[in-house]
């Protein structure tokens, strides 16, 4: 059943868990939980490091909700879906605690954008990544600020621009979105858990500190990636973006 949970694994180590039965994708309800739970881990002092993960172990997240996309009436509820992922975003930006990505297989359009968010990111090879927002008639635009920020212009386009591309972990890791990948999810959890207590370890002030200096340059995120959300809820509605929507729900 389709859920987010924050659980304290170790002292000053908390996980935070999505999960949906449709391959992890982020309707709008577990949008909102995940940036709650990751504010509040913001509030909470004896937190020093997060990991953020999703459930099962193939898709680590397909994007945005078909189901929710396809539903989206107005501007109004356009602009409110997309202003998830900016939440979530934001959320993990000003937390103020470091946050640990942990990418078991597929990110897909707003799975890029989480995996990109984090401040360290490990993966499996089967955490190949792709853009699909194009295909379907929109863009990348809330996570765009994101996924560019961490692999930089012309790797940002190019996933973006071929929109129905997986390129391959070991490419997301030479364009800095991973940190390192590994053969298992085993491998994987071993890395996750060894950054996590040696982080954990560290002065929390200093940690803090980088934090800010991480991102600096993005304070105007807490008004550009809800304009982004705007674009995006304006196209969702095109006639051109529900045709490909339609076409895309029969092939599925």
């Amino acid at each position: 059943m389709a859920h987010v949970t924050s659980t304290l694994v170790r002292e000053g180590i908390l996980e935070i868990e999505f999960f949906h039965e449709a391959q992890n994708s982020l309707p709008s309800d577990i949008l909102n939980q995940l940036a709650q739970h990751i504010r509040e881990a913001g509030y909470r002092p004896e937190i020093n490091v997060v990991i953020l993960k999703s459930g099962g172990d193939r898709t680590f997240c397909a994007g945005a909700s078909f189901t929710e996309l396809i539903s989206i009436q107005d501007l109004d509820g356009g602009q409110q879906f997309f202003s998830g992922f900016a939440h979530v975003i934001n959320a993990i930006r000003t937390c103020g605690k470091m946050v640990i990505g942990r990418v078991q297989g597929k990110a897909i359009g707003g799975g890029v954008g989480l995996a990109s968010a984090v401040d360290y990111c490990f993966a499996t090879r089967q955490a190949a990544v792709k853009l699909s927002e194009l295909a379907v008639g929109i863009g990348p635009f809330v996570v765009g600020p994101a996924v560019q920020r961490k692999v930089g212009l012309s790797a940002f386009s190019q996933m973006t621009l071929n929109a129905t591309e997986l390129y391959s972990a070991d490419w997301a890791k030479e364009k800095g979105l991973y940190a390192d990948v590994f053969d298992t999810i085993e491998e994987m959890d071993g890395a996750v858990n060894t950054l996590a207590d040696k982080l954990n370890a560290s002065n929390p002030e200093a940690l803090q500190l980088l934090k800010g200096i991480f991102w600096e340059g993005t304070e105007h995120w807490d008004k550009l990636l809800f304009d982004r959300a705007g674009m995006s809820g304006k196209l969702v509605l095109s006639d051109f973006t529900k045709h490909a929507l339609a076409k895309f729900a029969v092939k599925s």
